[in-house]
């Protein structure tokens, strides 16, 4: 199928880019990669009136790893993100999941800040600044404003953002001694959706394991926590038998449903395959 007929902007400034979305209101979209929305599109599942381009917006690019704060711009492509060695020392479960991420001609294409914007539950990213507890810039014609990442996802393809405004960049915890990161994913093919995948980070003091976020993407419309199987981890030691004990908690955690990639029973269980395996590496790295 062909989009229906819309027009085309590409404005070159943040100020342009507020005017056109200000003027067309609901009837413009955004397109920075536009490896999600160009599939929409051709399907006729969105027929705006205007794409408003924004990959020309400079204002958006870049990585920068301060002391504490890792900062990455939302038009920062998916191979940008896994070939900077800022990011995968600052963040490295990151570049963990971004190389789960479809096939490289779209990581080539795909930004960072697109996939959190669409919100796709199956999607990496959003499951990942859930566990690295990353806060979200956003901006608008009225100056820019911050959310946790905890608080961006309201549910399918939903977030916080407004009418008129951009994600304009993430800034993400530097990863600090004592931490670890681990990220797994099921999909029938590489490249897939998700069945389930788990981004997972926490603090290791010796064997025990503090602080730790269990985040799951693909099994449910937006990223979940398993709280009551991180309460069963925290503050011990990780050993086969409490994986197991936190393994039979996912079910209070999570409540998948049946779609087109798989049923909410074998996402359950690959849920928990999961979490032993991610839980196995991080416990094994040193």
């Amino acid at each position: 199928m062909k989009p229906a007929p819309f027009d085309y902007a590409k404005p070159s400034t943040l100020e342009e880019a507020f005017d056109l979305l200000e003027a067309h209101g609901e009837d413009a979209r955004v397109v920075a990669g536009g490896q999600s929305l160009l599939a929409t599109l051709n399907m006729r599942l969105s027929a705006p009136s205007i794409l408003v381009d924004i990959s020309g917006l400079e204002a958006l690019r870049g990585i920068s790893a301060g002391s504490n704060v890792l900062r990455i711009g939302a038009l920062t492509t998916h191979t940008e993100l896994i070939a900077s060695e800022e990011a995968a020392r600052a963040a490295p479960l990151l570049r963990k999941a971004a190389v789960h991420i479809a096939h490289p001609a779209i990581r080539n294409r795909g930004t960072f800040g697109g996939s959190l914007a669409h919100a796709d539950p199956a999607a990496e990213y959003p499951a990942c600044v859930v566990a690295l507890d990353a806060t979200l810039e956003i901006s608008g014609r009225d100056g820019s404003r911050r959310v946790a990442a905890a608080e961006f996802f309201h549910g399918l393809y939903e977030t916080d953002l407004k009418p008129g405004e951009l994600l304009a960049a993430v800034e993400v915890p530097v990863l600090q001694d004592g931490f670890r990161s681990g990220f797994g994913e099921f999909a029938r093919r590489a490249g897939d959706f998700a069945m389930s995948a788990l981004a997972a980070h926490g603090r290791f003091d010796g064997d025990e394991v503090h602080d730790l976020r269990l985040v799951y993407a693909g099994v449910d419309i937006r990223p979940v926590r398993a709280n009551r199987a991180e309460a069963v981890l925290a503050g011990k030691a990780i050993t086969r038998e409490l994986v197991a004990e936190a393994r039979s908690r996912l079910a209070e955690d999570l409540n998948p449903t049946d779609d087109l990639q798989a049923g909410g029973a074998t996402k359950l269980l690959l849920s928990g395959v999961l979490l032993e395996r991610v839980l196995s590496d991080m416990a094994g790295a040193r």
